[in-house]
Parts: C-alpha cells; structure tokens; sequence
C-alpha cells in the first residue's frame, strides 16, 4: 500500500474526524455529537491512513467489556470509525487496516472484535458474523392495547430531568446487563450517549424528556427515555411518540413504563427502534400485527482468539465437538478444536488444538454468528455454512449454543 499507515495523533483528530464525515457523505455531525465521540476516542488505537498530508482512511477501536452467555464479561475491541476517502476506494486501504487492527486487537489480548455495520456485506470478507438482530415497532395505539401484569398499578412514574437521574438510570442498566449477552458493560463516558439530544437534530420533535418507574419503598425500577413529535391532520392529533430507551428490571415497571408512552396525549403513534428481539413487549400487546415489527442486523461479532473466546462463555448443554474451521484472514484460528463443557453452570469449557476427525465443518464468521446464542449452528447448516461430518454433532453444538435470552446490542457505536 504507497500510503503511510499510522497511529492517530491527538491533534490531528479534527483533521481525521473530517475525513471520517466525508466517507459517511459528507454532512457534518452536531458540535454535540461531535465533542462526545471527541472524549470517547482513544488515539492509541486509532489508525489513519495519509496520501501526503491527505487523510485517506482510518479504523479506530473502543475499549469495550461484552457480556457473554453464562453472564461472564469479556474484553472486546469495539471496531468502529472505519472510512475511505472515496478518491481512494478500492486500492486496498480498508483490508490493510482490517489486517493490522486484528493483529493489534491480538496482540492486546482482546478474544472478540464487535462492530456494527453500515454496509453489512463488508465485513464477512474479514470474519465477521451477524451476532445479535434488533427488533423495531411502529405501533397504532389507537388499536393496540396492553395486558398488563400484576402490579403494576402499584408502580409510581416521575417525570424527571433526564440529565439529572442519570446514575439511577445506569444503575438499572447495569443490573440488565448479566442477563442478556451481547449488552457492554459501560465504560466511563458511555453514560453520555443516552442524553444526546442536538436542537438541529429533533426534527420538530421535543427535548428528551425521562420517566422513572419506582417502586412502593422509592426504589428507581426502570425508566424510559423518549421524545414526542406533535402533529396535526384534519381528523385531528397525530402525534409519534419516539422511545429512545426502556429499561426495566421489574415486570410491572416495565409494562407501567410502556402504558405510558401509549397514553401520552395528543399522539397516537409509538415508534421503538434496536429493542431485544425477544422483547417482552411483544407478549404485552393485544396485535402483534400493527405492531409492525421489522428485524434487522446489530452487532457483527469476530473470534479473534478462537479458544479464549469459546472457552469464556458457558454453554446451555454438554458438549464435545471437533469443529474444522476456516480463517483465512486470520490463519491463527485455522485448524480442527475440540470444544468440551457442560451445561450452564458447571465448570468452564475447555478449547483445544486436536488430531481428532472433524464432527463440523465452518468458518470463523459462522462461529461469530453463533457466538452469543441468538443464531443457531443448525439455522446456518440449512443455509449450507456448516456442515455436519459426524450425525448428531449439529443438534448437540446448536443445543449447547443456544442462549436463554436472545442477546442484544442496546446501542450503537
């Protein structure tokens, strides 16, 4: 590659951060984003890429702690700020920054890479696989309503600056996140995300207003995080509800906080985006159907360190399989492992380097797809991206995968 490759320097983050905006089209971010991903970068594991004085490219990683199935936290790499200067496509820039992150994140120690993706079908090529979906509503609630669970009369809601109860909110938040994998266990900084609320940005929409749910002795049990936009036709209020966030770790705070978001006056609209597929919401609502509920990709997961990875994270059955994979982009993870462990709860599963015949054939992106429970081996073997050499190896690993919740990626990165 005739182009220099290196570490980013602080002050040169504006320049860098320009050329990053070019490559997603070229419409400036808000100054508030801007100086929030400003504090958030960390220069020693950002890389660019200069043709001169130009900026060309560039990847960059977060420090990220990932929840794993089994509730363990593991530390990942949040790839992230990856761009091409559109002058420069195809010449090979993104691949070698794609090469020398991964042999960074290695040699750092990190067993998984996460990203989420602009464009999903760039990074198969390097081994990434599509680890955690999301769920999206576009509700009438004019005609859906709520089956609420007991109790949740007794839930008090306080209408509340969002600035202001942030820590009770991160406390909710970090009570959810050994519950489902995939969630990361905010670093300092990651609070703010949640608050961003540019003016340019609301669309006629209201500031970010919060909700707390509480219980009878005070306790802050969830909370909601929304914007309203106000509008009007000639049949009268049509108003959308946008939820940016809801959290609870309360059945009844929960379907307290959704009743009401479906009641606020003058709307008749609620619209939620990069919910858990599994969302209990789901089994709230009178029809599902005008719902509208939309699937899409969220969190692309890589194996780095193929035997760390698979031996952080527990297992949902007993296994002992001889996985045959394919890494070509990181040929470290190339070759047959034997993976064994009991179920859930036991002791750690064991990865190792064996002779052994092969029980599953599959590459490392099939792997990451797998990796955290919420696709199944047997779901990408109908897809012909595993394949079965020994019978009954597929329905003992896709058992042995499997998650108790589906795994979910509350936000982007």
């Amino acid at each position: 590659m005739p182009y220099e490759m290196r570490v980013l320097r602080p002050e040169e983050w504006d320049t860098w951060y320009d050329g990053l905006e070019l490559a997603f089209g070229g419409a400036p971010e808000s100054p508030e984003e801007r100086e929030l991903y400003r504090s958030l970068t960390e220069p020693e594991r950002s890389l660019a890429v200069w043709d001169g004085g130009d900026w060309v490219g560039s990847a960059s990683a977060f420090s990220f702690r990932l929840t794993v199935p089994g509730g363990a936290v593991v530390p990942a790499a949040g790839v992230t700020m990856v761009g091409v200067a559109p002058t420069h496509r195809r010449r090979g820039i993104l691949t070698s920054l794609m090469r020398r992150q991964l042999d960074d994140i290695r040699a750092g120690g990190e067993p998984l890479a996460v990203l989420t993706a602009s464009e999903p079908e760039i990074y198969g090529r390097f081994g990434y696989g599509v680890g955690t979906y999301a769920l999206s509503v576009d509700i009438d609630t004019t005609r859906v309503r709520l089956n609420l669970p007991p109790g949740t009369d007794g839930i008090r809601l306080r209408l509340v600056d969002p600035e202001k109860v942030l820590p009770e909110c991160e406390r909710v938040y970090a009570a959810l996140t050994s519950r489902r994998a995939g969630m990361p266990v905010r670093q300092p900084g990651w609070e703010r995300q949640g608050l961003l609320d540019p003016p340019g940005e609301r669309g006629g929409g209201s500031p970010l207003k919060c909700v707390l749910a509480e219980g009878a002795d005070g306790e802050v049990l969830g909370y909601v995080r929304y914007q309203v936009k106000p509008n009007w036709d000639l049949d009268g209020s049509a108003g959308i509800v946008d939820v940016r966030d809801l959290d609870a770790v309360d059945p009844a705070a929960y379907a307290a906080l959704w009743r009401y978001v479906f009641e606020i006056d003058l709307t008749w609209q609620v619209r939620a985006h990069k919910r858990p597929m599994d969302d209990p919401l789901r089994h709230l609502v009178t029809d599902i159907r005008r719902c509208r509920p939309r699937a899409r990709d969220s969190l692309h997961l890589r194996l780095v360190d193929l035997p760390a990875a698979l031996t952080a994270r527990t297992y949902d059955s007993p296994v002992d399989v001889v996985f045959e994979v394919a890494d070509a982009f990181c040929p470290w993870n190339e070759g047959r492992w034997r993976l064994t462990g009991g179920a859930a709860g036991a002791a750690g599963a064991v990865c190792v380097r064996t002779e052994d015949p092969a029980d599953l054939a599959l590459s490392v992106r099939e792997l990451g797809s797998a990796y955290l429970g919420g696709v199944a081996l047997s779901s990408l073997a109908e897809a012909g991206r595993v394949t079965e050499l020994r019978p009954g190896a597929l329905a003992e690993a896709s058992r042995a995968f499997r998650g108790e919740l589906a795994p979910w990626l509350p936000h982007q990165f």
